[in-house]
C-alpha cells in the first residue's frame, strides 16, 4: 500500500516529546525517518514510563507511543568522523528536525546555514521553547514552564493541566510546517530553515483570547452558560451550547421533559447569551441536579446538542468509540502493548505501525553499510566511540 511520505528521508536529531512525536508523524505515513541519538546519551524518554523493566531496556511507553518505524542509530556528534557521517545523511535527506538549544548545531557546523548551503533542497526544522530570536531564544524549556509563561496556567484557574498538550501541539505544527515546506520545495525545488516555537504554539492554541487581549484589555472573560460543566444527580456534566440557535435549542429539549427556563428562547443573538448567563447559570445548575449525567448525554444527544459526562482517561481509552476509530494499533513485537496511531483516518494509506520501536543504536550497522562504509571500518568507529 502506498503512504503520502512513502519516499521522504528524515533525520530525526530531537528528545523528550515534540521533537520526537513531530517525526512520528511522519513515519506513521511511510517516511525512512532515522532516530540519531548520542552513544553514552539516548533520549531520556526512553527511561520513561509504567513499567520497569521496559524504562531499564531504553523502551519506556512514553518513548515508545513515537518511535514506532523509525530506525536508530547512535551516533556522536561531537567527534569528527561523526559530524561527518551525519553529513552523509544530511546528503540523501529530504527532512532534518532537531530540538537543541539555539546554536548548539551551528558550533559543531551543523546548522540550517551550513547543511542548507551545500543542500539548498533541504528542509531544516528546528523545534525550541521560545524560538530562534529574542531576549528568551537562548532559554531552555520544557512543556509546563511554557504553559506558566504562556497564560495557559492562568487562563486555567491557576492549575497547570494535567498533560503535556503543548508539547504535542507543538509536534503538530512542526510537521505541519515541514509537509508546507515540501509543497514549496515541489514547485521551487528550494527547501527551507523553519523555527518552530513551543511558546507561540501555545499562544495558538488561546489565539480569540491572545487576540482580544491585545486588541484591547478588558475584564475577564464572560462565563457563558451553556458552555460550562454542572453537577447532576450522578456525576459531572459538561454542556456544549455554544450558539444562540443552541440555547434556543436546549430551551426547547427541557421545555419538552418538563423543565421550563424561560431565558434560552430569548438568546438571539451573542449580547444575549452574555446578557442572560448570569440568570442562566442557576437555573441550569438546579435542572442539570434532578438526574445522572449519562441521562442527560441521552438527552442533549437527542436533541443535536453538544455534552458529555466527565470521564477519566482510563474510561475515555475504553469507550467503543475509540474502539470503531481502531486508535490503538497492535504493537509488532509485544503482544501486552498497544500503540497510538493518531487523530487521522485515510480512505487508503493511512498511518500505520510497520517496525517496532527500535532499542538505543539498533539499525547503526543496517544505516552505515546504506552509507557504503564497510563492516570492518564500523567495528572501528564503534571501538572509537563514535557509534554504538
Amino acid at each position: 500500500m502506498t503512504h503520502a511520505f512513502d519516499s521522504l528521508k528524515v533525520l530525526d536529531l530531537t528528545h523528550v516529546l515534540a521533537g520526537p512525536f513531530c517525526a512520528y508523524q511522519f513515519a506513521l505515513l511511510g517516511a525512512d525517518v532515522i532516530k540519531i541519538e548520542p552513544p553514552a546519551n539516548p533520549d531520556c524518554a526512553r527511561g520513561r514510563g509504567p513499567d520497569a523493566g521496559l524504562n531499564a531496556a531504553g523502551l519506556g511507553l512514553t518513548y515508545q507511543v513515537q518511535a514506532a518505524n523509525k530506525r536508530a542509530l547512535a551516533l556522536d556528534l561531537t567527534q569528527p568522523r561523526g559530524r561527518q557521517i551525519l553529513r552523509q545523511l544530511a546528503s540523501q535527506a529530504d527532512v532534518l528536525i532537531e530540538n537543541f538549544s539555539n546554536g548548539s548545531l551551528d558550533r559543531l557546523q551543523l546548522g540550517a546555514d551550513d547543511l542548507r548551503k551545500e543542500w539548498p533542497s533541504l528542509i531544516y526544522c528546528s523545534i525550541t521553547g521560545y524560538g530562534d530570536a529574542g531576549p528568551r531564544a537562548q532559554t531552555g524549556a520544557y512543556d509546563n514552564v511554557i504553559q506558566a509563561a504562556s497564560g495557559v496556567i492562568a487562563q486555567s484557574g491557576g492549575h497547570k493541566p494535567g498533560l503535556s498538550f503543548v508539547d504535542y501541539a507543538t509536534g503538530y505544527a512542526a510537521a505541519f510546517a515541514i509537509s508546507a515546506a515540501l509543497v514549496k520545495r515541489a514547485n521551487t525545488g528550494v527547501g527551507s530553515a523553519i523555527s518552530v516555537s513551543m511558546l507561540e504554539t501555545a499562544l495558538s492554541m488561546m489565539a480569540p483570547e491572545a487576540a482580544a487581549l491585545d486588541f484591547a484589555a478588558g475584564p475577564a472573560k464572560r462565563r457563558e452558560a451553556g458552555i460550562l460543566s454542572y453537577e447532576t444527580a450522578e456525576g459531572t456534566l459538561v454542556l456544549g451550547a455554544f450558539t444562540p440557535a443552541q440555547y434556543r435549542k436546549l430551551g426547547d429539549c427541557l421545555t419538552a421533559i418538563g423543565i421550563s427556563i424561560p431565558p434560552l428562547s430569548q438568546c438571539n443573538d451573542w449580547p444575549d447569551v452574555w446578557d442572560h448567563s448570569g440568570e442562566l447559570e442557576p437555573a441550569l445548575a438546579a435542572a442539570f441536579k434532578t438526574r445522572r449525567a449519562d441521562d442527560w448525554v441521552d438527552i442533549l444527544h437527542a436533541s443535536d446538542l453538544p455534552a458529555e459526562r466527565v470521564q477519566t482517561l482510563a474510561e475515555a481509552i475504553r469507550a467503543p468509540q475509540i474502539d470503531a476509530r481502531d486508535y490503538f494499533a497492535a504493537h509488532p513485537a509485544a503482544r501486552d502493548i498497544r500503540l497510538p496511531l493518531g487523530p487521522s483516518r485515510f480512505s487508503d494509506g493511512g498511518p500505520a505501525i510497520r517496525r517496532a520501536p527500535p532499542r538505543h543504536g539498533e539499525h547503526t550497522d543496517e544505516i552505515l553499510t546504506g552509507l557504503g562504509i564497510s563492516r570492518s571500518d564500523i567495528a572501528a568507529l564503534r571501538a572509537e566511540g563514535v557509534v554504538s
